[in-house]
């Protein structure tokens, strides 16, 4: 162990003296002047249009949460299978190893299930 913790040490400090490390300093006016450009384009100035489409938004918000809420689905139901199947077919020792695994399982899935609903009810009370 003691050969381990030495060896990434020395790899360690071999990586900080090799890698070139190169610091630009800027100066408060460069500072302020990227975040006022910044600004300038996030405010719709200079021939660019940021303002938000609220049906673009929400059209991408519904696809991204079903195609999320449809993988989240698939692989709850595969993993219930995948479990199911070990139960079926093991020993008395593995199946109290599954059944330790159960617990975790179903509070995965009301996590996942209740973020999916949160989401949802706050996408609900939003518009």
């Amino acid at each position: 162990m003691k050969k381990i913790i030495i060896f990434v040490c020395i790899l360690t400090l071999f990586l900080i003296v090799i890698y070139p490390t190169n610091v630009q300093a800027l100066s408060i006016d460069e500072i302020f002047a990227g975040a006022d450009n910044f600004l300038d384009i996030g405010g719709g100035q200079d021939g660019v249009n940021a303002t938000i489409d609220d049906t673009t938004l929400g059209d991408t918000s519904d696809l991204l949460y079903n195609i999320l809420l449809g993988i989240s689905m698939i692989m709850a139901v595969i993993i219930g299978m995948v479990l199911g199947i070990k139960y079926m077919l093991a020993t008395s020792e593995e199946k109290a190893d599954i059944k330790q695994t159960l617990p975790a399982y179903i509070v995965s899935c009301i996590v996942v299930f209740g973020a999916f609903s949160i989401w949802k009810l706050v996408i609900n009370i939003i518009q």
